[in-house]
């Protein structure tokens, strides 16, 4: 196992990478390996990812991402044992040799010491082969708490500290050209690092260049004085003061008088005191408070003074609009103004002023002025207007804002061609043929960033008073600069207005767009700059784009708006290049809130009714067809044919393939396709609504996701109420008793399937009749009524027309289950090895798995353990094939059973643990409650007898609220046993209580309980 944090976050086994899941379980592994083989409570993991607030499910989720990395490394043989769960937390058992950081860190700690026994030539050879593993500060992408925050500061810490010692070995050693590299990329980045500014002046002046390192000195003062208000410490000050004193008397005082340029401006001589003035500011007047970006002008900054090379440094800032572009540009060109004295240029270019962009030779006129060139000097031929441009920036050293480029042959005869200036370029399209490097791509703000830009608009004291509200605002503001200094002014204007009231205003979003300021200065106008030069086609797009608060593929693009795969996939790549839609490392493409409502406002005022129905109709008929592919694994189609109707594609040429679709990118999707049945809901696209939520239920089902099946299907169920369709509304009365079933609302369950029930004897549907006995089977079957539950499932099989034979598969588990629980077990085999042949000869993985699952549970109760591993491994592969959870949770349970009938009492509390954590994540109740029930009798095992009677308490409470008499009853026989030596009175109620549960259900355990009670009562007479 090899676990890489530097520079991102990467687990691999061999040659094989890990998928790390969501953002939250990255951060849980994350607070594991940075605590290699320490128990890390569950407390602290709550901490670190919901540092303020967490929810009420904290403790449940946070086990539920342990299980799934424990799944996920286990799949690997070198990554069984692991992660490894302890009373009130996780431990990870990793060898910090396996972490590249704590690699990193011995071979620094190795270096430090042979430095300091003398060994200074091994030290540094041992410090340059380390250097490369520090691919980039830790955990780059990973979401943050204060611990791993800390932790992930102290690692660069360590790390600025072995360059520097590595720098100073050099310097030892008379390898001043090595040490260089290293002190200028650290200085660049911490322009204020004392420790390397002396190692870098040091260097510059062994090289003999006196004048750069008086220079770094004179950078790295100006800094300190304006971020911190100090100056420089005595070391700095005194070895500035040497080269100071050096340089003087090497240069005659007569140099200190400089000749005029050619154009009459004066240039000033290195021994020249630098007093900060400009002489040729041309800069817009500065925010008054900038917010946020703090990090990216500081790497900026870096890398302009650290500049090195014969090319200009130029900066490429693009983003959508009202990003803060200019703002961010202006506010770097302030801040190098010291640095570079000869002047402070600014010119928009009007590049999203439709007919009236600036071509580049007013540009030229426009800069060459703003340096002090007379007009009669500037040439009427464009090429020598720029030759003359890039003569004069030689001489100088000068900043040079170019606003709002519309497009790289705008900007390219601006630039020049000599190192001594900057170049800052701000544009909301992606310049792609300037070949300068990557470009600094603005995104909205941080939360943080927004509410502190709120309070310096609108006052800090109306933003502290009402934090909650203030969060509010900004996060409806989309976390847009513009959008949150327009809000700001105008609370700002209106001081008896409470916060809270505009946040309620902004979220019912009573006037769109118009909350966020009118007329020029507004984010409509700003984002109407980039939507009026587009071609109609893809402002047709650009609306339509507005109709849905998710995300699309290309091929959604192309069915709701009639164009070809290849076109939208043209537009949309235009429409990103503009930074008017968004596009994810993944393909798909999405919209910043406020462009969407942008979008969504200027479709309503422009596209018809019906036109926005037709587009809306072709986009969810992609959709679902879509969805029919990517489920084909789970999905048999004559079934849902059958349900749904042979329904064909709406656009053959981009159905199927036109995107990779299967599991995961349902997986993926997930949220999104939810987004989409309510879409189709509020149009009132009745077919779509309920048809998409029945195609999406069997990978809802078998992921655990049962609250979405609840509310697509309530929505499905109330759009074929309101299309008047029987059948429809009977098949999602039937698949939306399947989510009350698993969360154990069995009362609601029972009245779903009799409504549907009747619904379907009424159209004399048979198969639709044996489909919801079957159903009605598995929830008396789940509150301990194994008798019924027989009885209706045998009658689901005898009702199933031959037309639908192939069904039989579905209700043979139902009959095989119910057969178990009451203790015919021979039948039950004969039933599930039936239903294994037939998923066989289907090559129904999902099906083979659950059969062998069920076989395992019958060989477990029969006491055949061992046979029953055998089988359960085989099932644990195909389920980690499908991601069937629920199968999964409830065939580790059964494992667990197993592994405590051959003695492996470790194990088994092992396979107990991760069916708890699988059922605590898809709220499965009655599995649950079996495995509480087992995890007790194998805690009891095991000699944990308080935990085991926690176990039982929490099974029986769980099994009262969903009203399950079978596990309450082995519930309190687990804790009567117990209580035997401690309180024969209370177990002899227990065993009372649970014999009167169990006796009506059937099950073989009565007669165990019953002779339990029966000894009680002779070896206690009295009680």
């Amino acid at each position: 196992m090899k676990i890489e944090v530097l520079g991102g976050f990467r687990v691999s086994f061999g040659s094989f990478g890990v998928d790390l899941g969501t953002p939250k379980q990255r951060t849980v592994l994350a607070k594991l390996v940075m605590n290699p083989s320490r128990t890390v409570a569950i407390e602290e993991l709550i901490d670190e990812i919901w540092p303020d607030d967490p929810p009420r499910s904290a403790v449940p989720n946070v086990r539920t991402y342990a299980a799934n990395l424990r799944r996920t490394f286990e799949a690997h043989d070198a990554g069984r044992g692991v992660l490894v769960r302890q009373r009130g937390g996780y431990r990870l058992e990793v060898a910090t040799d396996d972490v590249d950081l704590f690699h990193f860190l011995d071979q620094v700690d190795r270096a430090r010491q042979l430095n300091i026994r003398d060994e200074p030539e091994t030290a540094r050879s041992l410090l340059r082969r380390a250097m490369p593993l520090w691919h980039g500060p830790p955990l780059l992408g990973v979401p943050l708490g204060a611990s791993l925050a800390a932790d992930v500061a102290a690692a660069q810490e360590q790390h600025l500290l072995a360059v520097e010692i590595l720098a100073d070995l050099h310097l030892a050693a008379d390898r001043v050209e090595e040490a260089l590299p290293l002190l200028w990329r650290t200085v660049a980045t911490h322009p204020m690092r004392e420790p390397a500014l002396l190692l870098l002046m040091t260097a510059l002046h062994r090289r003999g260049d006196v004048t750069s390192a008086i220079s770094v000195f004179r950078s790295a003062a100006r800094v300190m004085r304006t971020e911190l208000g100090v100056e420089p410490g005595p070391d700095l000050r005194r070895l500035h003061q040497e080269m100071t004193e050096q340089r003087l008397a090497a240069v005659p005082a007569a140099v200190s008088a400089a000749s005029g340029g050619s154009d009459g401006s004066s240039a000033r001589t290195s021994a020249e005191p630098d007093t900060g003035r400009t002489d040729w500011d041309w800069l817009p007047r500065p925010v008054a408070h900038f917010v946020g970006r703090e990090a990216l002008v500081e790497r900026m900054v870096g890398r302009s003074r650290a500049g090195v090379g014969p090319a200009p440094v130029v900066h490429l800032i693009d983003g959508m609009a009202g990003s803060g572009k200019t703002t961010l540009a202006v506010q770097v060109a302030r801040r190098l103004a010291a640095s570079h004295p000869d002047g402070q240029l600014f010119v928009d270019l009007r590049g999203h002023d439709e007919g009236n962009v600036m071509d580049p030779a007013t540009a030229l006129v426009v800069l060459l002025r703003q340096l002090g060139v007379p007009a009669p000097r500037i040439p009427v031929d464009v090429d020598e207007r720029r030759g003359l441009w890039r003569r004069e920036l030689s001489a100088r050293r000068v900043v040079v804002v170019l606003d709002n480029a519309a497009d790289s042959d705008q900007v390219a005869p601006l630039l020049p061609v000599t190192a001594s200036s900057v170049i800052l370029i701000t544009s909301r399209r992606r310049l792609l043929d300037l070949d300068l490097g990557p470009p600094e791509s603005l995104s909205v703000l941080s939360p943080e960033e927004g509410v502190r830009l709120l309070a310096v608009s609108a006052g800090e004291e109306r933003v502290h008073a009402e934090p909650e509200s203030a969060a509010e605002i900004v996060r409806n503001c989309g976390y847009l600069p513009l959008a949150i200094r327009l809000v700001g002014s105008r609370l700002a204007h209106r001081r008896n207005r409470r916060l809270v009231d505009l946040a309620a205003r902004l979220a019912a979003n009573d006037s769109g767009l118009a909350s966020f300021g009118t007329g020029e200065r507004s984010v409509a106008a700003a984002f109407t700059a980039s939507y009026e030069p587009l071609h109609e086609v893809s402002k047709r797009v650009f609306r339509l784009l507005g109709l849905h608060t998710g995300h699309y593929c290309t091929s959604m693009v192309a069915a709701m708006s009639g164009l070809s795969y290849a076109k939208a996939g043209h537009i949309l790549d235009d429409l990103v290049d503009r930074h008017l839609v968004e596009e994810s490392e993944d393909g798909r493409y999405r919209m910043h809130d406020l462009v969407r409502q942008f979008a969504r406002e200027k479709c309503l005022e422009t596209d018809s009714v019906e036109v926005r129905r037709a587009a809306l109709a072709s986009l969810l008929d992609q959709v679902m067809q879509l969805s029919i592919v990517a489920t084909t694994s789970l999905n048999r189609l004559i079934d849902i044919y059958r349900d749904i109707g042979d329904v064909a594609p709406e656009r053959p040429d981009i159905q199927p393939g036109s995107e990779t679709v299967d599991i995961d990118w349902v997986e993926r999707e997930r949220g999104n396709l939810n987004l989409f049945i309510e879409l189709a809901a509020k149009n009132s696209l009745h077919g779509y609504t309920w048809k998409m939520a029945r195609v999406l239920w069997r990978f809802y089902y078998v992921r655990g996701y049962f609250e979405d099946i609840q509310r697509t299907h309530e929505l499905g169920l109330a759009a074929a109420e309101q299309a008047g369709d029987g059948r429809a509304v009977g098949v999602m009365k039937n698949y939306l008793a399947s989510a009350l079933i698993k969360t154990g609302s069995h009362d609601q369950a029972v009245r779903c399937l009799k409504s549907a029930l009747v619904d379907a004897e009424s159209i004399g549907h048979r198969g639709d009749i044996a489909r919801i006995r079957g159903n009605l089977s598995v929830v008396h079957c789940l509150v301990g009524d194994f008798h019924e539950s027989a009885d209706l499932a045998l009658a689901a099989l005898r009702d199933l027309p031959m037309r639908l034979i192939g069904q039989v598969r579905v209700h043979l588990p139902n009959v095989g289950i119910a057969l178990t629980w009451l203790g015919r077990y021979e039948e039950a085999l004969r039933v599930h090895r039936c239903h294994l042949l037939w998923a066989r000869v289907e090559g129904d993985r999902y099906q083979i798995a659950n059969a062998l699952s069920h076989i395992a549970a019958v060989r477990t109760r029969k006491g055949e353990h061992a046979q029953a591993l055998r089988l359960l491994r085989s099932a644990m592969i195909l389920y980690a094939e499908t991601g069937h959870r629920y199968g999964e949770a409830d065939a580790r349970s059964v494992m667990g059973v197993a592994y405590r009938g051959v003695g492996l009492l470790a194990e088994a509390r092992r396979q107990h643990e991760l069916a708890l954590e699988l059922t605590g994540h898809s709220a499965e109740r009655q599995a649950e409650c079996t495995a509480l029930n087992e995890f007790g009798l194998t805690l009891a095992a095991d000699g944990d007898i308080d935990a085991a009677v926690r176990a039982h308490r929490r099974a029986l409470d769980l099994a009262v609220r969903i009203d399950n008499r079978y596990e309450q009853a082995r519930a309190l026989a687990g804790l009567a046993e117990h209580l035997l030596g401690a309180d024969p009175a209370e177990a002899r109620r227990h065993l009372e209580r649970a014999l009167v549960l169990i006796v009506p259900t059937g099950a073989p355990e009565r007669f165990e309980i019953e002779h339990r009670l029966a000894e009680l009562k002779r070896r206690t007479p009295t009680c």
